[in-house]
């Protein structure tokens, strides 16, 4: 190996070429030989053999050789994911070796002519740069690039040095700032470059590349004065025809436009002026028109960036509006379509269809109902009024795709935008008649339940005669998928009057339409059946044949998916009907799902997935029954649960895309420079079946439990999967279900001989690896729900937590609030924007929203924390309590502030006297909150000021003239007994009950307790209820002089109020409390004077007086 390597490197060249080529070669033995050679020369001979490759880049004639030199040279030169890798050789080389080839690589990039290995040397030099230039390693580059880029006699050098700038931008940024009044005029004349459009598009990327890498809008805006001529290059190129140029152009502006949407604002209506006269333009290339569309939507999802400002510009929104519109007349009307025998309902549609579909789609959620509605309520009509079947799909197509950027706005306009729908249902061509039902869908989905509500009586009989239009058997198909979004959104009440009338279609259907119309007809019934549920049952005797036959005979390859619909259908209405209903054909269906499960399936057959949702729908139906069938379901389902991402990774700038155009089941990411491609059926059945093992461990409770060892080491890791959202959110619900199964099982002996201590080691399992994801988890909603599952484990093993456990867990909740406070930070910076507006404002509260729905989630797990740990989680308290007294200012949301004061109150309750020491902090607060504008937090706060009653003892004593001051208000409040009130009003007379028994010494008795007596009873709160009634029956018990009154004169009022409650049932009072008050009522009717007993009666309601006759009789 030494000899060859000695050959390779020595003084003649023809042996180091031919050892390059073949590491070029086709054969593998040949390249593996080479490659041999090559590591033991990297290895041994670093620096002979950076320089020979050095040579070769900056001397070989050979076109190829040059080109593999520079990528070879890329790999030793540049650290890749891993700088200690034995290929990164550059920290290895001798200093003259590295000046050497510092000086090669720029003498190579003066002198190289082609393109192709020209961007392949930037790259080279680039890569290594980075590593070099924060170190200020490498001092000629700069002063190189900047004599390279005002070259006027080679454009080829001028571009490779714009293009070796742009790569670097991110890594000299700082180091540029002394330079830039030189870099702009460089980059003003690069632009305008006399003779080459190549030279002007590697400025152009160069431009963007620094103003997105600039660190302030001062020194972005020094490059203000670019535009015009950036937008040049664009022109030009359109001018002279070279449009591949110009799509290079648009593909850089549309970069600019998503990272720097304020950099263009000051000349926003000449550059969008400019991207819609493109997108108009007939006689450009269809790809080039997409792009320009694709700069202006882009610069209306900037929302974080550049809140409200596309909205400043209406005129341009109508005339997008109308080139999407445009596009959608791109339609052929292909007979494919109507005969009906393949799937491909989009047959006719073109590129330029898909694109403008997509676009409304985008363009209206990102710019909103306010601004869109008005646009499209000026075009559609003309639309619908033209002669040209195109032009009324078009509309209806449009209408479906706003809906849901618009809903809020079409909501109010509901008549309108029905009305011009259900004209279309009468439409002389089927396609467009196929458009009205497909609108129906979507307006179902995006504007309900009020569509439902209002117009069910217009919408469902126009739905069931569309069923009927045999000749066009996809308006049939599409017909039954509407019903099924419609009854989605859709209560029973609404559905029933409806359903002999659609069931007995889906009917027809289901026997004679072709194979899409069954399977639209299957959808249908089940949806119908899943929404009006047990008012199915008269349906059930009519439908389950049916669909058992195609169950058992749909069992050709081409019938798949009817059968797997077939699957669907059956598991739902069974669970509609319920068990006693459906018992002996579920056993029937069992027994064909078990066959089909032991027989070989290909891999994309759709039964796969159907079959896994099937067998959990029975489960949730048949309960503990199911449980014999778990060892068939399990196996399969796990496998599912298990599969590995199908992910393929190729650089984000590599030529060799994923070509994701003709698969529709792959879906890329990019990240960084690596672009990611998923396939996305992988992952559906993936998250399929981590569904279903939460639905089965849900649903079975300790019956699941021969199942969790395999099922925990299952979903544990998919906590933290971050391809796709589903699989995640099925994780994070499974946590709690398996530890509740584990403990059940424990607890009802049902777990093998295992004990206490397997939860233990389950918990310490999961709870850990839950903190852990959430502290890494990229989604708000996501974290909710997982510190949701976080407080339900801590609920069932909280005593086994240890205190590093609980030091984790309050350390995550630290994290989570500061998280929350940053993003709502950030969120209030967007306001500041020029133009922020107040749609910006209503899509600002939303995302704030859901930072209370943390919070709400945050205060639960803190008060299971403090009821499991009482005072030995009070140091932990002390931490917490700079993080949550700051959420009791005023200038916090309402939310907030019940949740501090939440917690506070669970802290008094729970650790009673060794909480004293915060009454000083806490209680003003309290006092304070009792006038709160917000119902929820006087709620809060009257509960705390009993709770401090009962537990505060002499700490309490001082305040109790300003709690009675405080509770009066409330309880006085003019709207106190309104429904949003109620709950604050019942615990703040459960708060004043609590200070006549704790503090009567305190208080003027003789006023206060009649006062409290003439509230009740309370009705609202029933948990407060049963403690204020069951003190009232203690008061009376011990005949309290001050309940009673002078000459036993409340006693009447006594006796109603016992009455109100008796009446209620179980609802105000517990069985004992009642019980005690039927004692005291026959105690009375002994010993009280019969003419007080009459008048105390006669004071009740008749009523009353019937049920206390009942009680007392029996």
């Amino acid at each position: 190996m030494e000899q060859m390597a000695a050959a390779v490197l020595g003084g003649d060249s023809a042996p180091f070429e031919s050892l390059v080529a073949q590491l070029m070669a086709t054969a593998n033995d040949q390249r593996s030989q080479a490659e041999a050679v090559f590591n033991h020369c990297r290895d041994r001979h670093p620096d002979a053999l950076s320089l020979k490759l050095a040579h070769l880049l900056h001397s070989s004639p050979h076109l190829e050789l040059r080109a593999m030199a520079a990528i070879l040279l890329r790999k030793l030169l540049t650290p890749d994911s891993d700088p200690s890798s034995s290929s990164y050789l550059w920290p290895r080389l001798s200093p003259s070796t590295q000046s050497s080839l510092k000086s090669i690589l720029l003498a190579a990039v003066q002198r190289e002519e082609t393109k192709s290995i020209s961007k392949k040397l930037c790259d080279t030099v680039s890569e290594l740069a980075s590593t070099l230039l924060p170190e200020n390693a490498w001092p000629e580059l700069l002063p190189f690039m900047f004599s390279a880029v005002t070259s006027l006699d080679s454009p080829r050098l001028a571009e490779s040095s714009l293009l070796i700038f742009s790569q670097l931008a991110q890594y000299i940024g700082e180091t540029l700032l002394p330079h830039l009044a030189t870099l702009h005029s460089v980059l003003l004349a690069s632009l305008s470059h006399p003779s080459s459009p190549d030279v002007r598009i590697a400025a152009l990327n160069a431009a963007i590349n620094l103003v997105q890498c600039l660190p302030s809008a001062q020194e972005r805006d020094q490059f203000q004065d670019l535009l015009p001529a950036m937008m040049r290059t664009l022109t030009e190129a359109l001018n002279s025809g070279q449009e591949a140029t110009a799509q290079e152009a648009l593909e850089l502006l549309i970069e600019l436009a998503g990272t720097e949407p304020r950099f263009l604002r000051r000349q926003l209506s000449d550059v969008v002026g400019g991207m819609l006269q493109i997108a108009e333009a007939d006689g450009l290339e269809e790809g080039t028109r997409h792009l320009a569309v694709e700069f202006v939507i882009t610069l209306a999802e900037a929302r974080e960036r550049a809140p409200g400002m596309m909205r400043r510009l209406p005129q341009f929104v109508g005339r997008l509006f109308a080139v999407l519109m445009k596009m959608l007349l791109s339609i052929e009307d292909e007979p494919a379509w109507h005969s009906a025998d393949a799937e491909d309902e989009d047959a006719g549609e073109t590129s330029n269809y898909s694109v403008g579909q997509e676009c409304l789609d985008r363009l209206s959620i990102a710019l909103g109902g306010n601004t869109i509605v008005p646009v499209a309520s000026e075009l559609l009509p003309a639309y619908l009024a033209a002669p040209e079947w195109e032009k009324h799909h078009a509309a209806l197509i449009t209408l479906a795709q706003i809906a849901e950027g618009c809903s809020k706005v079409m909501i109010k306009n509901l008549e309108q935008v029905v009305n011009m729908v259900l004209n279309s249902f009468q439409d002389p061509h089927p396609r467009v008649r196929w458009a009205a039902i497909n609108a129906i869908g979507q307006l179902s989905t995006d504007l309900g339940p009020d569509l439902q509500v209002q117009y069910h009586q217009r919408v469902l009989p126009a739905l069931a005669l569309a069923m009927d239009d045999f000749h066009n058997p996809r308006v049939q198909a599409h017909a039954a998928s509407a019903v099924l979004n419609f009854s989605e959104n859709c209560t029973p009440e609404i559905l029933t009057p409806y359903l002999d009338g659609i069931v007995g279609k889906l009917l027809v259907l289901l026997q004679n339409g072709k194979q899409m119309v069954q399977e639209g007809a299957l959808t249908a019934l089940a949806s119908v059946a899943d929404s009006s549920q047990e008012h199915f049952q008269k349906y059930y005797d009519a439908v389950m044949p049916y669909l058992k036959a195609i169950l058992m005979n749909a069992t050709d390859k081409t019938n798949r998916m009817l059968r797997a619909k077939s699957m669907e259908c059956i598991s739902l209405v069974g669970m509609a009907v319920g068990k006693e209903k459906f018992r002996d054909d579920a056993k029937q269906v069992m027994e064909v799902l078990m066959t089909l499960q032991g027989s070989q399936m290909e891999a994309d057959d759709p039964i796969t997935s159907y079959m896994l949702q099937a067998w959990a729908r029975l489960c949730k139906c048949l309960g503990q029954d199911f449980l014999p069938y778990m060892s068939v379901v399990m196996p399969p389902l796990l496998q599912s649960a298990q599969l590995k991402p199908d992910v393929t990774i190729t650089s984000a700038d590599s030529d060799d895309d994923i070509d994701d155009s003709d698969d529709d089941s792959i879906e890329t990411i990019t990240l960084g420079d690596k672009r990611i491609g998923i396939r996305t059926s992988v992952l559906e059945e993936k998250a399929t079946a981590c569904n279903m093992l939460c639905c089965y461990a849900d649903e079975l409770k300790e019956g699941f439990y021969p199942w969790i060892d395999q099922v925990a080491p299952t979903l544990v890791p998919l906590l933290k999967f971050y391809f796709h959202e589903e699989v995640r959110k099925a994780a994070v619900s499974a946590m709690p279900e398996l530890l509740r199964s584990a403990k059940l099982a424990v607890e009802k002996r049902q777990a093998l001989g295992r004990d206490e201590s397997y939860v233990k080691q389950l918990s310490d399992y999961i709870i850990p690896a839950l903190v852990e994801a959430l502290h890494k988890e990229p989604e708000t909603e996501i974290c909710a729900s997982m510190l949701d599952a976080l407080n339900e484990c801590i609920q069932l093993s909280g005593p086994l937590l240890d205190e590093p456990q609980v030091r984790c867990i309050v350390d995550e909740i630290k994290h989570v609030i500061t998280a929350s406070t940053t993003r709502k930070r950030e969120r209030a910076e967007r306001t500041k924007a020029e133009d922020f507006d107040a749609e910006e404002g209503e899509l600002l509260k939303e995302e704030n929203e859901q930072e209370e729905e943390l919070f709400d989630q945050i205060g639960d797990c803190l008060g299971t924390l403090i009821k499991t740990f009482k005072a030995s989680f009070l140091p932990f308290f002390d931490e917490l309590s700079v993080y949550i007294t700051p959420m009791l200012g005023k200038d916090k949301t309402a939310e907030e502030r019940r949740i501090a004061i939440c917690i506070f109150d669970d802290v008094a309750e729970q650790c009673r006297e060794t909480a004293l020491k915060y009454y000083d902090t806490y209680l003003p607060f309290l006092l304070e909150a009792c006038n709160d504008g917000s119902p929820d937090v006087r709620q809060a706060a009257v509960y705390g000021i009993g709770v401090c009653a009962e537990f505060g003892g002499s700490a309490f004593r001082t305040l109790v003239g300003e709690a009675l001051s405080r509770l009066n208000n409330v309880i006085k409040h003019p709207d106190a007994l309104q429904s949003d009130n109620v709950m604050a009003y019942d615990n703040a007379v459960s708060a004043l009950g609590k200070i006549c028994q704790f503090h009567r010494d305190s208080i003027d008795a003789a006023q206060v307790v009649p006062a409290w007596l003439s509230c009740l009873p309370i009705k609202g709160d029933l948990i407060e209820a049963k403690v204020v009634h069951d003190q009232l029956c203690t008061m009376v018990e011990r005949s309290d002089r001050e309940i009673l009154g002078p000459n036993n004169q409340f006693l009447p009022k006594i006796v109603s109020v016992f009455a109100e409650v008796l009446c209620a049932g179980k609802d105000l009072a517990t069985e004992q409390t009642a019980s005690r008050m039927v004692n005291l009522l026959r105690q009375l009717q002994q010993t009280l004077p019969p003419s007080v007993l009459a008048s105390t009666w006669s004071s009740l309601q008749p009523q009353q007086q019937l049920a206390l006759q009942a009680v007392l009789s029996t």
